[in-house]
């Protein structure tokens, strides 16, 4: 990481069990290790803190990173949802709710990091199913982006969202203009970009690309998508 680039991951694990299968956290930390990336956001994580094979702390030892929890559901011992992991230090973090009745709990990781005299902003979060459950959770999100006060404002995730201008995200383009798209899913042949990396500004967003490798397409149901950000 330079001091004014860095490079971001946003993937959906699929709870590490790929395309055939098998479950496997050290196939996923291979793929992370495959992409380098100073970020990583990650979705549809589960969890067991506190024990040896808990998969967020593998994945954080596997590629040095800090691990930041953001659970949308607990039973028991184990945790589910979405998470960041992290080598650049971390200002803040703040953990919100935007779960709709009746459909499966969801939230948003709303994170303050720091490069060098940058201060970054970076949502990550993972949309509902449901065209009316995404626009609520996008009118939610919408009241958390300060770009008034930050270098640099990314949001980054799995947003289910099948048409590229579908109405639930309208909001979110007035915010992040010239939205750049990359197909991820399914993973064996992407034909939808559901996973997204968006900035502001715009122009800071220098490359976006799915990784795709034999061990990508098999280790997950998600293509990881990644972005290299610079802020010069």
């Amino acid at each position: 990481m330079s001091a004014a680039r860095f490079r971001l991951a946003s993937w959906n694990i699929h709870r590490c069990i790929g395309s055939d299968g098998v479950m496997s956290h050290s196939r996923c930390a291979q793929v992370l290790g495959e992409i380098d990336a100073d970020i990583v956001v990650l979705q549809e994580v589960e969890s067991t803190p506190g024990r040896a094979d808990d998969a967020l702390e593998y994945l954080a030892a596997a590629t040095a990173s800090r691990a930041v929890a953001g659970a949308t559901m607990v039973s028991g011992d184990s945790h589910y949802g979405n998470a960041l992991l992290t080598r650049m230090p971390v200002e803040a973090v703040r953990r919100h709710d935007i779960s709709i009745a009746g459909r499966e709990p969801r939230g948003a990781l709303d994170v303050d990091l720091r490069l060098g005299g940058a201060s970054i902003q970076l949502v990550a979060t993972h949309l509902g199913l449901r065209p009316s459950e995404r626009r609520a959770q996008v009118e939610a999100l919408v009241p958390l982006f300060r770009e008034e006060s930050r270098s640099l404002v990314l949001l980054a995730g799995d947003l289910n969202e099948w048409f590229l201008w579908g109405r639930p995200l309208r909001r979110l383009h007035r915010i992040f203009s010239d939205t750049p798209h990359r197909r991820s899913w399914p993973a064996r042949l992407p034909l939808f970009a559901l996973d997204r990396i968006w900035a502001n500004p715009g122009r800071s967003l220098s490359r976006l690309a799915v990784h795709q490798t034999p061990l990508s397409r098999i280790a997950s149901d998600h293509l990881p998508l990644v972005a290299d950000i610079s802020l010069e």
